[in-house]
């Protein structure tokens, strides 16, 4: 894509960067703000057709194909195997996922399906360690270092890759409908040591076959397209507003990484229809009715699949503990965090002597 806006300062000529803030970039020198212009060249943010992409991308041409920018460079770490790309005079310094200093060569960024929209970030960093600093001070049982260890600064704004997926999906089954019923049963029990005669409604189920055929349609189901943070820890992230997202520009990426996508669009498409599995289950168990349903077949048919590749905003902090490296995320829209900590085996066995204290000095008491 041709970068049509110039990521230079009118006024002194130094690197501007995106400012969260203010939405426009800005002069870390002189201060000067800069309205982020409408890229001519720019798509808009439409469904694409997954098999015609899936050819294009097979072929490695077409207009789906391309880079960030005609400016960005891309590296690779060779610890967790993560490709980053970023914009001069961005710098790769350590890697965003691992901690590993980067000291690879930087190179132009292989031929991939280029990202047609992208949120903006919206929490400046001092909001976003804000919110990490709230989120470790709950984690009781994390150890004390922690806040050490994980020091807020080391923060690093990163555009993370997600596929969508809107899909229609037929499916066929067959199942059980359930129908309770209620009968009368006599029992014996032992009252005052004598054998009384009781009596009791007890539930019964009654199975019918069934079978017939249904259908759902999907929006925009999410799949990160990132191997090198776990897809729960981004779910936590949850929701990101996709309506707000804007037609890509290289302005955005200004100050900022963004990591080339690990999980290409087959596999992506894959992810998606795992997710999609519970909606057709729960549609199936709506079509049987009744009080209880069993599923013994599914037949689903998806067609007029199409996707959107997308960057997503993440303050993201990766720090090592006793050699082993966890991950803190901040939605850079919303600032939910989810994240990793390690725990404190000390805190731990002092809360389970704590209640184990508790519980004999109830003993004791209770006997007096």
């Amino acid at each position: 894509m041709a970068q049509t806006q110039s990521l230079q300062c009118p006024g002194c000529a130094a690197p501007v960067e995106y400012d969260p803030q203010a939405a426009k970039l800005k002069c870390p020198y002189c201060q000067t703000l800069i309205e982020i212009q409408s890229d001519d060249h720019a798509q808009p943010v439409v469904e694409m057709d997954f098999e015609e992409a899936r050819r294009r991308a097979a072929g490695q041409a077409g207009e789906a194909l391309g880079g960030l920018s005609d400016k960005a460079v891309q590296v690779e770490c060779a610890t967790c195997g993560a490709a980053v790309v970023f914009e001069p005079p961005e710098v790769a310094g350590q890697c965003p996922f691992c901690t590993t200093r980067i000291i690879a060569e930087p190179h132009t960024p292989d031929p991939l399906i280029r990202p047609q929209g992208l949120l903006p970030f919206s929490v400046p960093k001092p909001a976003a360690m804000h919110s990490l600093r709230a989120w470790l001070a709950s984690r009781w049982f994390a150890p004390n270092d922690l806040k050490r260890v994980a020091n807020p600064d080391r923060l690093e704004g990163i555009y993370l890759p997600f596929w969508t997926y809107d899909a229609e999906a037929d499916t066929e089954y067959t199942g059980l409908r359930g129908e309770h019923y209620w009968v009368q049963e006599s029992y014996t029990e032992k009252v005052d040591g004598r054998p009384r005669q009781r009596t009791r409604n007890v539930r019964k189920t009654r199975w019918h076959p069934a079978a017939g055929r249904v259908h759902d349609s999907f929006d925009d189901i999410l799949v990160p397209a990132s191997k090198s943070i776990a897809a729960k820890r981004l779910d936590d992230l949850e929701p990101w507003g996709l309506e707000k997202v804007e037609p890509y520009t290289a302005a955005y990426l200004a100050g900022f990484k963004a990591q080339r996508y690990q999980v290409d669009l087959d596999d992506g498409f894959g992810a998606a229809r795992e997710r999609m599995e519970p909606a057709i289950r729960d549609s199936v168990c709506a079509d049987i009715g009744g009080d209880e349903q069993q599923i013994l077949t599914l037949n689903v048919a998806v067609s007029g699949v199409t996707f959107k590749h997308l960057l997503l905003p993440v303050w993201l902090g990766a720090y090592r503990y006793q050699q082993k490296v966890y991950q803190i995320a901040v939605n850079a829209r919303t600032g939910e965090v989810s994240g990793e900590r390690p725990y404190s085996a000390a805190k731990i066995a002092l809360l389970v002597l704590a209640i184990v204290l508790a519980i004999a000095l109830f003993a004791i008491l209770k006997n007096y």
